[in-house]
């Protein structure tokens, strides 16, 4: 597996060839379905640092273009996004007098913290090509980044840190919402990946696509079994 660095993802060829191979794994032409698909991925490899940090309290990392190793797998999705940390300023230059060099910094306490911000800036770069190379909506690419934060964050048991992180990264990122279903917390979802329109395929349990009362239905089965 080769990794790229951050600012390969906002170059039309590169992104291109990835979707495309992306289709062909799936078994689609559509780069419209392929490139969706594979910004599913992105986004939650792109997040997933973040959300955990929030959920755990501690200093969140900044995903600035120039800072991404993104891990590329053969099918032409990203495995896994490693946030490079910065450059560490000269304690003395700094006046940074602590002897201490196993304290973390807290992270920031603001209205926005610098990790969010970063994203932000990360997220406002790479969708739009992403989007002018596969035909995907801006908004519906904004907007899978949005579950696939509030799925991070669940994965780490704070479904609220994912609510503050997004309120946090702000823009075009809708903040994501949450149901409660048979005990069992949920991303209610506003983003939908296309993959029942791959041939063979079915569509998401918790697509938003699917009428409210089946998607329920779905999802307290789904409950009930775990």
């Amino acid at each position: 597996m080769n990794s790229v660095p951050g600012n390969t993802l906002t170059e039309p060829e590169w992104l291109t060839a990835r979707i495309a191979e992306m289709g062909q794994s799936w078994g689609t032409a559509s780069l419209r379905i392929a490139g969706t698909l594979w910004w599913c991925m992105v986004a939650s490899a792109l997040v997933e640092q973040l959300a955990r940090a929030y959920a755990e309290g501690t200093p969140a990392p900044e995903p600035a273009l120039d800072r991404l190793d993104c891990e590329v797998r053969p099918d032409g999705g990203i495995e896994r996004v490693h946030i490079l940390p910065a450059p560490r300023p000269d304690a003395a230059a700094s006046g940074d007098a602590s002897d201490d060099e196993g304290t973390t910094a807290p992270r920031a306490t603001g209205p926005r913290d610098p990790g969010a911000i970063a994203l932000h800036d990360t997220l406002a770069t790479v969708i739009p090509p992403v989007a002018a190379v596969s035909g995907a909506g801006i908004a519906a690419l904004w907007a899978i980044a949005a579950d696939a934060i509030g799925n991070r964050a669940l994965d780490a048991g704070v479904p609220e840190a994912g609510t503050q992180l997004a309120t946090e990264v702000g823009g075009r990122l809708p903040v994501p919402r949450f149901v409660e279903i048979e005990g069992r917390t949920f991303v209610r979802r506003i983003s939908c990946c296309l993959v029942f329109e791959v041939p063979g395929c079915e569509m998401c349990t918790s697509c938003p696509k699917r009428p409210a009362a089946e998607r329920t239905s779905l999802l307290e089965k789904l409950a009930s079994e775990s």
